[in-house]
């Protein structure tokens, strides 16, 4: 197989600045992108902010002959999305990659969760992804081109004691990556999304004597063919860490059906329990329609 390459394409990575997003921007300027190193050069709490951490990344890439300009805006407001993405226009012309990588932690008990502690996290996740995405969206639009690669977490999909707030913004961005996906279609416009497990300064306090085996470059290789021309996969979800790499996805069961507009009692939803909690004949819906064709299924099978 012939070696994926990034000529001639531009790619903007939040959170850049360490971690897995400096691993992204390095691989994505080594295989000739451009390369936008965002990060707002803030603590993993989110407070605080500088320019050190993003330009230490654009002096890398240059010093090994690649392309790459930093930016400093927050994910977190539509003013720092917009000026994220105009920093690629402005600098290469185009954007037609982007990662969003950004983010922080800020993890209590759910009953000792405060309502500032859940909006600071939904801001840079949920929010972050979505300012960033939409006016990359519109110009890769212009283009019929785009890749988008969200991260999501296993905290958020499978669930995680303490990340309430993390969760919920992580799953977030599962169905704000299907919508994409489903919008960006008829453009030529992929969006898939990683749940990693890998070290870095936002995890490696909870990852313990495991840290070593999940070091960042390991989850690098599937963001990178994600954002590929190669990858013909979008609508999609994958754990990847430690050098294991697998699908995740969510299925419908095929349930049990009472009749054609026929509400059932509640001791029948009881006495056919089995049926309707099991996981057997599950399909993965790529969008509501094919959740309403099992429906009309249903129907005409009655």
């Amino acid at each position: 197989m012939s070696d994926i390459r990034f000529d001639d394409r531009v790619a903007v990575i939040t959170g850049a600045g360490g971690g897995l997003g400096r691993t992204y921007a390095l691989e994505f300027a080594k295989r000739g992108a451009k390369v936008v190193v965002n990060d707002l050069g803030g603590a993993a709490d989110g407070s605080g902010a500088g320019t050190s951490m993003a330009d230490q990344v654009v002096k890398e890439i240059a010093e090994a002959g690649g392309t790459a300009v930093s930016n400093y805006d927050s994910v977190a407001t539509p003013e720092g999305g917009e000026a994220i993405i105009q920093t690629a226009l402005d600098n290469f012309g185009q954007v037609d990659i982007v990662i969003n990588n950004a983010g922080i932690l800020r993890d209590k008990s759910f009953a000792k969760l405060t309502q500032a502690e859940l909006e600071l996290v939904l801001d840079v996740h949920l929010k972050g992804g979505f300012f960033v995405s939409q006016p990359a969206f519109r110009a890769m639009k212009e283009k019929n081109y785009g890749r988008f690669v969200h991260t999501s977490s296993a905290a958020g999909i499978f669930g995680n004691f303490g990340q309430t707030n993390y969760g919920a913004a992580k799953m977030g961005l599962v169905g704000l990556s299907n919508v994409i996906a489903v919008e960006g279609a008829k453009n030529n416009i992929k969006s898939n999304v990683i749940a990693p497990i890998a070290r870095t300064r936002m995890t490696e306090d909870l990852l313990g004597p495991m840290a070593e085996n999940v070091k960042a470059d390991c989850v690098t290789p599937l963001t990178v063919f994600l954002s590929s021309e190669a990858c013909d996969v979008t609508h999609s979800i994958y754990s990847v860490g430690g050098g294991r790499y697998a699908r995740i996805f969510i299925g419908m069961g095929q349930g049990w059906f009472k009749g054609v507009g026929e509400p059932a009692t509640v001791e029948e939803i009881a006495s056919n329990w089995d049926a309707i909690h099991s996981e057997e004949g599950y399909i993965v819906p790529d969008s509501i329609a094919e959740e309403m064709k099992a429906l009309l299924a249903a129907f005409k099978g009655a």
